[in-house]
């Protein structure tokens, strides 16, 4: 067994918080993903609620997966690799109550690392699709609900925030603060376009930040390694690649292309390494062939 994975990955998924490299997920959303990811040698996976979304219901990120959906595509995930699993838990999936159901959920799916957001999610009716957000007093609640509810003290509740996309900087900066205070183990900002919003959030907090859907000046190198950025999200282009293999190879299928001349094939050999198949056929001889 290597060192690594004498390590459980939240354990492991501490240790990348706490050093001072910042580290790239994988954007993972089955097993088979999880297993590819793990090959590759990432140090973490993250499972997003918009790619849950798409992977489960084939539908845009409308809040309409439930937390039942949600925690068995996790569990098939951590199921299937050792890989540390982030998970975007959204809003929690209603308040602070509800929270504590998705903590509970979450961690027996043998996840990581989860974010609690405060956006107001679903959209209430009048909305106009611009997003809004719940008071600091309510997001509050959520985190101290989320690690209330938290049996395993090394599972990561990192609480989330877009405010610098909905309100200002300035607000992103006191929610975050608000939250650490609350106890969470990690902040998770989204949307920071200006290198000064960052900057701000790093100079009212002291925890590891986790960055998504940042600007090209925020993530550069130095930008990051400044503020305590430890995981920088680069988006969920596994999931529109593979949607984009599957429908080149079916529709080439269908146009009469023979199997043997599709491009973009997975090999024989690798397909075997990532399900496992030496180590299925090794149980069959131990078990069902009575060669053990």
């Amino acid at each position: 067994m290597s060192e690594s994975n004498s390590i459980s990955p939240r354990q492991r998924m501490r240790a990348l918080l706490a050093a001072d490299a910042c580290v790239a997920p994988a954007s993972v959303h089955d097993p088979i993903s999880a297993r590819i990811a793990e090959h590759l040698e990432f140090e973490l996976g993250i499972f997003a609620g918009s790619v849950a979304s798409l992977t489960v219901l084939g539908a845009p990120d409308l809040i309409l997966l439930t937390l039942t959906e949600f925690a068995e595509q996790a569990r098939r995930i951590t199921r299937a690799s050792t890989l540390p699993i982030l998970v975007d838990a959204d809003h929690g999936y209603g308040n602070a109550l509800n929270v504590m159901r998705c903590v509970q959920e979450l961690e027996t799916a043998g996840i990581s690392a989860m974010s609690i957001e405060d956006t107001e999610l679903p959209q209430p009716a009048g909305a106009g699709g611009k997003p809004r957000l719940v008071s600091i007093e309510e997001g509050v609640g959520k985190m101290r609900a989320a690690l209330a509810a938290r049996r395993d003290p090394a599972l990561v509740i990192a609480g989330r925030t877009s405010a610098p996309a909905i309100t200002d900087g300035d607000d992103a900066a006191r929610r975050l603060a608000a939250y650490e205070a609350a106890g969470v183990d990690a902040l998770f900002v989204v949307g920071v376009t200006a290198v000064s919003d960052l900057e701000k959030i790093a100079a009212a907090t002291t925890l590891p930040i986790i960055l998504g859907s940042a600007g090209a000046d925020v993530t550069r190198p130095e930008v990051l390694a400044a503020n305590r950025v430890r995981i920088c999200l680069r988006g969920h282009q596994p999931f529109a690649a593979a949607t984009q293999a599957i429908y080149d190879t079916m529709r080439l299928l269908k146009e009469g292309t023979p199997g043997s001349e599709l491009p973009g094939l997975a090999s024989p050999a690798l397909m075997k390494q990532l399900t496992r198949h030496d180590v299925h056929q090794a149980w069959s001889r131990e078990y069902l062939d009575g060669q053990g």
